[in-house]
């Protein structure tokens, strides 16, 4: 599950059936798995030079484990890769069914699920729009702002079922031609063979084939997308839909449940894995930083978060001794902003460090325009808090990833976002893209350094982190076509390096 706005796959699925297929253009080529730990100079690939630094400054000096939350839509805790290093409440017995700590929630070992309650989970939620609507209605239907949430909604509804349309008709002409050739999945060569038989075969057969030669899954790609329009026209845009109505148990304090999996932990656990899978068991991938345990906050639905749920999310994590806290969430609205805002305060008292991911809509943003957000509404802003663009493996001008937003003034630094592999629920690993796999290679890394050097404070770390950059001094293009400066992209003017970060901890007196 990718944490992106409701409206970001009718982008992908334009973008996809126009032939502008961006993405799948950057993939072409994999890389090697781990490229996101390789060195630039050594290998030739635009990494965080993470082995470099385990060879050649960590092997002989003594760590202490750093506690790692990850707020998300779950993590697939026994994955193989995972499994070791989740967070275990050591105050708390499982199954008992008590609040062995007395920290307010029952059975909490390895975290906590907002999205449930003692009579099960959900997984989908409405975006912050229906709830806004929903409430005005019942203060006074006939308002001046209830028509105008209404109209805003009609939009979101209207340009979501355009988007399944285009997708449902290329589906259905590609279902023809596959009942045609007999195969469920053929490949590229045999697509290639294929003799369409009008123009709108003609025309989605040059698309199978372009997907088909970047990504051996394109066609599940495109069944997935088709039943994602569904589920969100279904759920996320729905006013009749509310998956916590006629249940007392959201109105009480810690509600929720202990099931931090959830029913599709796809996106938290490809997070999880970034920031820390095993590095010497010789599975799957190396994650960033190896001392870390990671405490799992399940509060990221599909659709948009509550504020609520989050700002509990961040207390939960700094009460419970995570020291860096992994955010990959972003939406339009937050009505409860306060709350965040308040929690955010509450983790920079308690010197803990925030990461979070600058979001995929491939634009330039001078001021933030998405939630949650480093500045509080009130005035003033938290200092110990990193923002994250996603770059690629390329030194040269596709370095910018085409769906990553930039501006000086509202991203800190790129990490690799592009092409990353890493673990997936089940026991499997998967590529993904996105700013939401950027944000842990930085969580990785501050986890890294608070794990070497535990003197160091949160807002130390963020600078560490922010002037061990590696500067880049050519032009990159952005998704639009347009060349531009890398120090205009964010306020560090690099990518983050943990080779160059942990060399410059140790000439810190």
């Amino acid at each position: 599950m990718k944490q992106t706005k409701y409206y970001l796959y009718v982008i992908l699925v334009l973008l996809l059936f126009s032939g502008l297929s961006s993405a799948l253009a950057q993939q072409a080529a994999l890389p090697k798995s781990n490229w996101q730990n390789l060195d630039l100079k050594t290998d030739g690939v635009f990494g965080m030079s993470t082995e470099k630094a385990y060879l050649e400054i960590l092997k002989e000096k003594k760590v202490v484990p750093v506690v790692v939350a990850i707020i998300d839509g779950g993590v697939d805790i026994e994955h193989e890769d995972l499994k070791p290093i989740i967070w275990t409440n050591s105050k708390e017995i499982a199954g008992n069914g008590k609040d062995d700590d007395g920290n307010g929630y029952i059975d909490d070992v390895h975290g906590w699920n907002f999205l449930g309650s003692s009579k099960g989970s959900f997984h989908f939620d409405n975006i912050e729009l229906v709830r806004l609507l929903r409430k005005a209605i019942k203060k006074d239907s006939t308002s001046d702002e209830t028509k105008r949430l209404q109209t805003e909604l009609d939009q979101k509804i209207q340009a979501l079922k355009s988007g399944l349309n285009t997708i449902e008709y290329q589906r259905h002409v590609l279902l023809g031609i596959l009942k045609k050739m007999g195969k469920p999945s053929p490949t590229e060569a045999e697509f290639r063979k294929y003799h369409y038989q009008n123009d709108e075969e003609a025309k989605v057969l040059i698309l199978i084939v372009r997907g088909l030669k970047d990504d051996a899954k394109y066609l599940k790609t495109v069944e997935d997308k088709y039943n994602q329009y569904k589920d969100q026209i279904k759920y996320l845009v729905n006013i009749n839909y509310d998956p916590r109505a006629e249940n007392p148990e959201y109105k009480m304090n810690n509600y929720g449940n202990e099931n931090v999996k959830g029913s599709e932990p796809s996106h938290g656990t490809h997070v999880a894995g970034i920031i820390a899978a095993i590095r010497d068991n010789g599975l799957g991938i190396k994650g960033v930083a190896a001392p870390v345990q990671l405490m799992v906050l399940r509060t990221i639905p599909e659709g948009d978060a509550l504020d609520s749920e989050v700002a509990n999310s961040i207390r939960y994590a700094v009460d419970n001794g995570a020291k860096v806290i992994n955010i990959s969430i972003s939406k339009m609205e937050s009505p409860q902003r306060q709350l965040v805002d308040e929690a955010v305060q509450y983790a920079m008292e308690k010197d803990v460090l925030v990461v979070h991911s600058a979001g995929n809509d491939g634009k330039k943003e001078e001021t933030e325009s998405d939630f949650p957000r480093r500045e509080y509404e009130k005035g003033g802003m938290a200092e110990a808090w990193i923002e994250v663009g996603a770059s690629g493996w390329r030194d040269d001008e596709s370095l910018l990833s085409w769906f990553t937003n930039y501006g000086k003034q509202t991203v800190d630094v790129f990490a690799p976002g592009v092409a990353i592999f890493s673990t997936f629920p089940e026991n499997n690993y998967k590529y993904e893209n996105g700013t939401s796999m950027a944000t842990p290679m930085v969580s990785g890394l501050a986890a890294l350094i608070r794990a070497y050097y535990p003197k160091l404070t949160a807002v130390q770390i963020k600078n560490i982190i922010l002037k061990s950059v590696i500067k880049i001094n050519h032009k990159v293009k952005s998704r639009d076509g347009e060349n531009l400066n890398f120090s205009e992209l964010c306020s560090s003017g690099g990518i983050v390096n943990v080779y160059s970060a942990m060399r410059m901890v140790e000439n810190i007196k």
